[in-house]
């Protein structure tokens, strides 16, 4: 069994003790809590970085998505909205945005959002997925299936892209595209492909 490095955190966590108000410090910690899925104590020291440092882009992108995993969705769109004010060509938070936008049933303002993330980069394969899953509940599946081509014809191996022309598949009933996306998915992400086996086939 591989024992998990603590060394990082440990060095990090004495630093802090000496100057609790290193913003770097309290943001480095802040990623390995994140890694380690301890978000409350990851919220908590983002909290006191961004407090000591308002504009911090990355430090708000980053008290965002934990917010994110924690279905905090109110609180992660104010810092995802603040991110892209300070880093316009932050795309995750464009993606991320448009996510829960969408999540909040806030539709137009959803596709707004991600269409304005891929006029900064029309290369964002991330946006494209999450831009095709809003087409999908909106029952527009041609813009749909579309959102989905274009993010496998950007990266072809990436197993998002084809996890959502696969449920894009299977909300059409079109079970030999389900199996051709699951085929395509064993040969680059095998963990994946084994849940959507396991669920239809």
């Amino acid at each position: 069994m591989n024992a998990v490095d603590d060394s990082p955190r440990e060095q990090l966590e004495a630093a802090l003790l000496l100057e609790p108000d290193n913003t770097g410090t309290l943001y480095k910690l802040a990623l390995i809590y994140i890694d380690r899925q301890l978000n409350t104590e990851a919220l908590e020291l983002l909290d006191r970085c961004i407090q000591l440092k308002r504009r911090d882009s990355a430090a708000l992108y980053a008290r965002a998505v934990t917010n994110l995993s924690m279905s905090n969705y109110r609180k992660a769109g104010c810092d995802l909205l603040k991110t892209i004010v300070l880093d316009p060509g932050c795309m995750l938070a464009y993606k991320h945005l448009g996510f829960v936008q969408f999540t909040l049933g806030k539709e137009e303002m959803a596709l707004k959002t991600l269409k304005k993330g891929l006029e900064i980069d029309p290369a964002c394969t991330g946006i494209y997925c999450v831009l095709g899953d809003a087409y999908l509940d909106l029952g527009e599946v041609d813009k749909a299936k579309e959102a989905f081509e274009k993010a496998i014809e950007l990266e072809p191996e990436n197993p998002e892209a084809h996890c959502k022309m696969a449920m894009y598949y299977l909300s059409r009933g079109d079970m030999k595209g389900l199996k051709h996306e699951y085929e395509l998915l064993k040969t680059f992400d095998e963990a994946l492909a084994c849940q959507i086996g396991t669920l239809f086939f």
